[in-house]
């Protein structure tokens, strides 16, 4: 396999020589060349062992046929580049296997494959985990590293991530689960990547949530006072005011494991923490998301047959929330995000005609919302979200998502309104900004939206709040977070380059 059209950077090469040698974990900042180093170490593996194959993998459809993309076009052996995903039937996937030498799959096929022995390991001379922070202990990715391990002749792994966890116990735990035995890591201040990192803008546009949002609201919180109260007396004892959604789902596990010793009382437990749960998510609809988005949630509730769901909606506070939410989203009233994202969207096209932007949110139901409204203000935006999901959004095909981001590409439109597919990994180049509805509070995720602006020229990255809701606190925890795996990562960094000199 020889590279075509393609000139390596000085740390690439340099972590390549890296890579020959051990399992690396390679920390790159998004749009730094990641999939290069992939590239690089595939050539000089299939020269090393010309008999052999080479496997990687990526979490999402469109990241993986992006990757088949960029080894067609910059090798020279694109006859025996293949794409494996759930949507190719498992026999032809098994004939496939057998006549490629570069495979590109998502780990759940792989896994599924390895599993059903329709394909081994033994002949494969590198394994390339893109997105490699998402290898925890019952991911596909720990799988299929010990699969080959216990069968693979002539092993490499290369493990890539811009972002591997805010914790020394996560990122060692990549370590374990990747059989890693090197770390290489460049970030945005160092000299050798510098001059390939694009300057960032940060802008932070908050919001006032109006009195019939709060009023909505403080409905909901009454009621969700009322239950934490009954749940301190079941004896537990943390304050009300700090219990947060990792408390409940521990509480969950620990009443679902008294049922087993016969205590009634867990069934009461159980349901008390199911409403909690569920009144914390309409709260979060109504304060950060939409009336709309509150009103299909209300009416989900009211149909689903179980103990929990009845007694919030048979609540009198409940009742009148389900009602008003019904009249509000009748009338068309909007959060005040909803109106303050086409400000922002008309304010960056009129800066620039042909603006690329992408905005993240959470939901489906909000992706969808937020189109539309750009779209009824005569801006042109697309859903980009990924397939069918459990309730029932048919989603995109792999075919469908694949034509989205080649208009957006060739500025057919200026808005992606994405849900997490857009995250990771998507080849995008030259968007001009990047707009969260929402903040939220995973550094790992927060890095990835980042990283979609600012590739190749400078870029900016808006965040919309609303104040006095959860908004703020997962605003400052992903702030608090990233900032805490820069440091581990220097930290690491530190300690590699001065064992290495010692060596």
């Amino acid at each position: 396999m020889e590279l075509i059209n393609f000139k390596p950077r000085l740390y690439q090469e340099n972590i390549v020589k890296t890579c020959r040698e051990k399992n690396t974990l390679v920390v790159l900042p998004t749009g730094t060349g990641k999939t290069s180093i992939a590239l690089m170490l595939a050539s000089d593996r299939l020269k090393k062992y010309p008999e052999s194959k080479v496997l990687i993998t990526a979490p999402t459809k469109p990241l993986c046929s992006q990757h088949v993309q960029t080894f067609k076009q910059h090798s020279t052996i694109p006859g025996k580049i293949s794409l494996l995903t759930g949507a190719v039937s498992p026999e032809k996937r098994s004939e496939i296997w057998q006549s490629s030498i570069i495979i590109v799959a998502t780990p759940q096929t792989i896994q599924s494959d390895l599993e059903s022995s329709r394909i081994n390991l033994a002949d494969v001379s590198m394994i390339c985990l893109d997105e490699c922070h998402r290898s925890r202990q019952k991911y596909s990715n720990t799988f299929i590293i010990q699969e080959y391990l216990k069968h693979a002749k002539n092993q490499r792994i290369l493990a890539l991530t811009a972002s591997p966890g805010s914790s020394k116990e996560r990122i060692e735990e990549i370590y374990k689960n990747l059989a890693i035995e090197a770390i290489e890591i460049r970030t945005e201040t160092d000299e050798d990547i510098g001059p390939y990192v694009q300057e960032k803008n940060f802008e932070l546009v908050a919001v006032e949530l109006p009195s019939r949002f709060i009023e909505l609201s403080s409905e909901l919180k009454k009621v969700h006072r009322n239950l934490l109260s009954k749940l301190k007396g079941l004896g537990y004892s943390k304050p009300a005011a700090v219990i947060n959604k990792r408390d409940l789902l521990n509480l969950q596990q620990q009443f679902r494991s008294q049922l087993r010793y016969g205590n009634k009382m867990a069934f009461y437990g159980l349901s008390l923490v199911a409403q909690i749960i569920k009144l914390d998510h309409a709260i979060t609809l109504i304060e950060t998301q939409s009336i709309r988005a509150l009103d299909n949630y209300l009416e989900k509730l009211s149909k689903e047959d179980t103990k929990a769901a009845r007694a919030i909606i048979n609540d009198k506070s409940v009742a009148r929330v389900v009602n008003l939410t019904k009249e509000y989203a009748e009338n068309n009233l909007q959060h005040p995000k909803m109106e303050k994202i086409v400000w922002i969207i008309k304010r960056e096209i009129q800066n620039k005609e042909t603006s690329r932007i992408i905005i993240f949110a959470n939901y489906r139901d909000i992706v969808s919302e937020i189109t539309k409204n750009l779209n009824d203000n005569n801006i042109k935006a697309v859903r980009f979200v990924g397939q069918a999901d459990k309730e029932g959004d048919k989603g995109l095909k792999q075919k469908e998502q694949i034509e989205i981001l080649q208009g957006f590409k060739n500025n057919e439109f200026n808005v992606l309104t994405a849900s997490s597919i857009g995250e990771e990994g998507l080849d995008i180049p030259e968007v001009d900004a990047v707009v969260f509805y929402e903040p939220i509070p995973s550094e790992l995720r927060k890095v990835q939206r980042v990283g979609r602006t600012g590739r190749t020229k400078p870029g900016k990255i808006i965040f919309l709040m609303a104040k006095k809701t959860i908004d703020e606190a997962y605003y400052w925890s992903s702030l608090r977070k990233e900032k805490k795996m820069k440091n581990i990562l220097d930290k690491i960094k530190n300690r590699e380059e001065v064992q290495a000199r010692l060596n």
